[in-house]
């Protein structure tokens, strides 16, 4: 398929989407353990300049640490934000934790939970990213709860049973379609390795079916982003696959030159 086509197609997926369920397409930038005070003003500065369309909601996970920036920064922005992780304690002696409230009053509308980088560095158990679910809804804040497997269970074919498991514990502590689910393969994240599109796809209507089997109506299910290695060259292609309603993107969210020409790329103007 040639370019201008695979153009004209994002757009129309995207336009019938938002007209069928009423969501907005999410462009989630999670910088994990990078950028400085300085380099997190200057961003700012350049994305208060950048023209979102309307129907994109638009979020940023920075460090905590940059928290305040964004609060003073972004204000009156229609550009939202949130933590890279949640505590699932209310209060009380728990070392280097930030709880929901903390979150809450630093204006964040928004927090990832389960990242795979959490449950495999931080050995964060589905149950955990169930409860901090849970801590998280309770105070208002929308999780983005990530979900994903190796390259090991894909190649095996459990892949599926991963993600069930990984969802069920979800829905078991909270309710799932009040959030927002981020496909992640591990195999995939910063590693430039795609997923064929037939695998994208699958994976996510396979995600979309247990939502569903979780209460569900087909069209207010939680939107489905994807991530792993998501940029300026191949977000157009991931965005013209079925249930795919956004991304969350690592790498080329540090420099918003390029986050910037990725929203400007799901522009359907």
């Amino acid at each position: 398929m040639e370019r201008k086509e695979i153009e004209e197609l994002v757009r129309r997926r995207i336009t019938e989407k938002l007209k069928r369920t009423g969501k907005e397409y999410i462009v989630a930038a999670n910088w994990k353990m990078n950028m400085s005070a300085k380099e997190t003003k200057r961003f700012l500065d350049q994305m208060n300049e950048t023209e979102i369309p309307q129907y994109l909601k638009t979020i940023i996970f920075p460090p905590y640490p940059y928290l305040y920036i964004f609060q003073k920064m972004l204000r009156y922005s229609r550009i939202a934000y949130g933590a890279q992780d949640i505590a699932k304690e209310e209060k009380g002696a728990y070392t280097g934790e930030v709880s929901a409230d903390m979150l809450a009053d630093m204006g964040c509308s928004y927090t990832l939970t389960g990242h795979s980088e959490r449950r495999g560095y931080y050995a964060e158990t589905p149950q955990i990213v169930g409860e901090k679910t849970k801590a998280a809804l309770a105070h208002g804040i929308t999780p983005v709860i990530c979900i994903g497997e190796t390259l090991e269970e894909r190649q095996s074919g459990t892949y599926k049973e991963i993600l069930r498991l990984q969802l069920d514990a979800v829905s078991a502590e909270a309710e799932i379609n009040s959030c927002i689910i981020a496909y992640e393969p591990v195999w995939a994240i910063g590693t430039g390795v795609i997923p064929k599109m037939s695998e994208i796809a699958g994976t996510h209507e396979f995600i979309h079916s247990i939502l569903v089997s979780c209460g569900g109506a087909s069209e207010k299910t939680a939107p489905i982003l994807y991530g792993g290695s998501v940029n300026e060259k191949n977000v157009n292609d991931i965005a013209s696959v079925d249930y795919v309603d956004g991304f969350l993107i690592g790498g080329a969210s540090l420099k918003a030159e390029s986050f910037g020409k990725i929203l400007k790329l799901l522009s359907v103007d």
